[in-house]
């Protein structure tokens, strides 16, 4: 009776149990069924994800990418149909309410779709297809499509730099054609000279030569270039010749070498070009020769002291003096003022500097050069102060200068002197009314203003 009693007990618990499970399993269902949508499984597709061989993996239901209808996602899940090919990157999940595979453009940041097949999509840009499908022949042509471009666009750019430049080759050929052609500024100047040299050469080719040469000897290197090929010789020679032309030129071009260049300084007053240069100053000579050669002596004794000596000994102030009293030199005149203003102003500079070896043996040079007292002794002061009545302001602001300078040496000759006073008296006036409309027109410091300070400085040193 009692193991009856346990078993009937044991029945009925069973029966409870089976009940409770079978409640519990439909209010899970239920629950589970209400809460898909929050928990439905997703998985990315993604193209790269490969095996431990490198290669991705195959599966057995993959179907034949010809055959594969290509799936367009949006941002909104949709349910996808069997064969569709999903891109890569998409999201994919199961919906476990419906049993149906869903897929979507996953979402960036910025809410936008930043796929890789996409990306593809604007990179190939449009594809003319008959349907929604992308077979792999197509992607072919697409692929075609894009190297004929990108051939072409080369092609263009290649086509637009060959009009812009040269090719190599031709290139090459015009340098070595220049490097035949090229020569150095010696080589230059051994032509000029043998052409200038030459008997066959007609007189406009040996003034042509000349002109050349002018240019090419200004340079120091080529000035001593041009005196160890003896072109320096036969340009001092050429001051002897019967054609003025010649005469102009060489005188030109030796003014040239000379300037600054000791070394041909030297050469030149030892071939005999200073007693050659006082001689066409002296003779009658056409104007544009004397210019000439009146800057060929003043390069030659600017800087040369030992010039400067041979030139007062060959009586080279009196033939400068000598300028004055010919008719149609007065272009001359300044020239000649400017040559003594600075002869006499780089002596006194040199000895007013400060003093060494090599300087004291510059000095004692200089001392040996009785410039001054030449100066005083020819009268040079009254031909230097009547340049005042000359109507050039430049002209005048020279003349001012020099007569400055002299004024130690010639101040008991000017205050006895009525013309010049006068005209000192006239100069001021005039540049007080100059430098007074300069002032009305805001120049305070102007250049008329400088020259009025000019005369009224000899004027106050004269009283």
């Amino acid at each position: 009776v009692a193991m009856s009693h346990w078993a009937g007990l044991l029945s009925t618990a069973a029966k409870v149990i089976l009940l409770v499970l079978v409640v519990s399993v439909v209010f899970s269902r239920s629950s589970l069924s209400d809460r898909v949508p929050e928990f439905a499984l997703t998985k990315i597709e993604e193209s790269d994800i490969k095996d431990d061989s490198g290669k991705e993996p195959v599966t057995e239901d993959d179907a034949d990418p010809e055959d594969l209808e290509v799936f367009y996602p949006t941002h909104q899940w949709q349910t996808l149909r069997p064969g569709n090919a999903v891109p890569a990157g998409s999201h994919v999940r199961l919906n476990l309410q419906t049993g149906e595979r869903e897929a979507k453009l996953p979402d960036s940041e910025n809410g936008k779709s930043d796929t890789r097949e996409e990306r593809r999509r604007k990179r190939l840009g449009k594809v003319d297809v008959d349907s929604n499908s992308f077979t792999s022949q197509e992607l072919k042509k697409a692929l075609a499509k894009m190297k004929e471009s990108e051939k072409a666009e080369r092609k263009a750019h290649e086509e637009e730099v060959r009009k812009k430049f040269r090719p190599i080759e031709q290139l090459k050929e015009e340098f070595e054609k220049l490097n035949v052609k090229m020569e150095t500024d010696y080589e230059i100047m051994v032509k000029l000279i043998s052409k200038f040299n030459s008997s066959a050469s007609t007189l406009d080719e040996k003034v042509a030569a000349l002109y050349d040469l002018e240019y090419y000897v200004h340079q120091v290197d080529n000035a001593k270039d041009f005196l160890s090929m003896g072109g320096l010789q036969l340009v001092i020679d050429g001051l002897n010749s019967t054609e003025a032309a010649l005469k102009e030129h060489a005188a030109f071009v030796l003014g040239a070498a000379l300037s600054s260049n000791p070394k041909v300084q030297i050469e030149a007053i030892e071939g005999g070009a200073l007693q050659k240069l006082l001689v066409i100053l002296a003779t009658d000579q056409p104007l544009a020769v004397k210019k000439k050669a009146l800057f060929a002596l003043s390069s030659m004794l600017r800087h040369f002291p030992y010039a400067q000596q041979q030139f007062l000994k060959l009586g080279g102030l009196q033939v400068l003096r000598s300028l004055f009293r010919q008719k149609g030199m007065e272009t001359l005149y300044v020239r000649v003022v400017t040559l003594l203003y600075d002869l006499i102003m780089e002596k006194m500079l040199l000895e007013d500097s400060l003093h060494g070896d090599q300087m004291e043996e510059r000095i004692q040079q200089y001392r040996q050069v009785k410039l001054v007292p030449a100066v005083v002794e020819q009268d040079w002061c009254v031909v230097v102060s009547n340049l005042l009545a000359m109507p050039e302001h430049d002209t005048r602001e020279k003349v001012l200068k020099t007569v400055g300078v002299l004024m130690a040496f010639c101040k008991e000759r000017y205050r006895g002197d009525q013309a010049l006073s006068s005209t000192l008296s006239l100069l001021r006036s005039e540049y007080e009314e100059l430098a007074a409309e300069e002032q009305r027109e805001g120049d305070k410091d102007g250049y008329f203003k400088e020259l009025l300070g000019s005369v009224n400085t000899i004027i106050q040193e004269l009283r």
